[in-house]
């Protein structure tokens, strides 16, 4: 059992040292996108990267230092409010994403990957994908850029509603806004063409992570696997009693449903236990319950 419990402690780091990769990579793509197509053609999204083009358009301040300058009021509710984990996720996110768009504004303050008003509407569109596929990876690995990802994992938590539909709302709200400063119609279509596109991209990143798997796990060492299983990953376990045809034994069936991203974590531990044990795994058109999506 102690190879086995080194294993799963070797997993578990791994697995974390995964999610603060992906958080990078999330807020990297993130950055890039507002920095290389946003800020120049001069959009309006929303959350508090929006505020902060906002007051950059109109006062030329440093959208990487606002947004860090208007988490911090955020950063307190999400102390409260929210688990220590998330608390401290939220804090790398925001301190990542900060430094990152500061940085690569100034990357492409030098070097210019568009010329602006050449063809705005493309520049949207990539814009917005990165951005979205950034905020998905962000999401997908528990992690926060802060600013209204606060307000909408409130509302994930307490609601049914989907997290893009979410930042729909609280988004359009704030570029609806950028018409004091602009006082142009046009500005607001392309900051919600921005946020549908962002959003649809979000959800498609994280609607993809939470692809559901089934396992029919065949050992004679089952009850050990079961309750590794139910004890490292907090998964339930259900023992189906069924026979052998052409031995006419009876054989014990480890069924369990995980996250197509958990499938890995699930073959370690039957591995470190009973390798020579018969799996089958088969994805799952759906899986409502505890520990999974709510029945709607």
């Amino acid at each position: 059992m102690s190879k086995f419990k080194n294993i799963v402690e070797r997993r578990a780091f791994v697995i974390q040292v995964k999610d603060y990769f992906f958080l990078f990579l999330g807020v990297m793509l993130y950055a890039i996108g507002f920095n290389a197509f946003i800020l120049p053609e001069r959009f309006v999204m929303g959350g508090v990267s929006g505020i902060a083009s906002i007051l950059y358009y109109a006062f030329g301040w440093t959208p990487g230092v606002m947004i860090w300058l208007i988490n911090l009021g955020l950063l307190a509710i999400a102390f409260t409010a929210l688990t220590r984990q998330f608390t401290i996720r939220t804090i790398v996110g925001v301190t990542m994403l900060s430094t990152l768009v500061s940085l690569f504004q100034w990357v492409f303050s030098m070097f210019p990957v568009i010329t602006p008003g050449e063809d705005r509407f493309m520049h949207l569109v990539i814009g917005a994908m990165m951005s979205g596929a950034g905020l998905g990876l962000v999401f997908t690995h528990n992690g926060s850029t802060g600013g209204t990802d606060i307000v909408v994992a409130l509302i994930n938590k307490h609601s049914t509603m989907s997290i893009g539909r979410a930042l729909q709302m609280v988004d359009i709200a704030i570029i609806c806004s950028s018409y004091i400063l602009f006082h142009s119609f046009e500005v607001i279509v392309y900051g919600v063409v921005f946020t549908l596109i962002a959003s649809t991209m979000l959800d498609y990143v994280v609607n993809g992570s939470r692809q559901t798997v089934q396992f029919m796990i065949i050992s004679k060492r089952y009850d050990v696997i079961a309750d590794a299983i139910n004890k490292e990953m907090h998964r339930g376990v259900t023992i189906l009693n069924g026979e052998g045809w052409y031995s006419k034994k009876p054989v014990q069936v480890v069924m369990v449903l995980s996250r197509k991203y958990e499938s890995q974590y699930v073959f370690n531990i039957i591995k470190a236990i009973d390798p020579n044990a018969m799996v089958s795994q088969t994805f799952c058109q759906g899986v409502f319950g505890e520990g999974f999506d709510k029945i709607k």
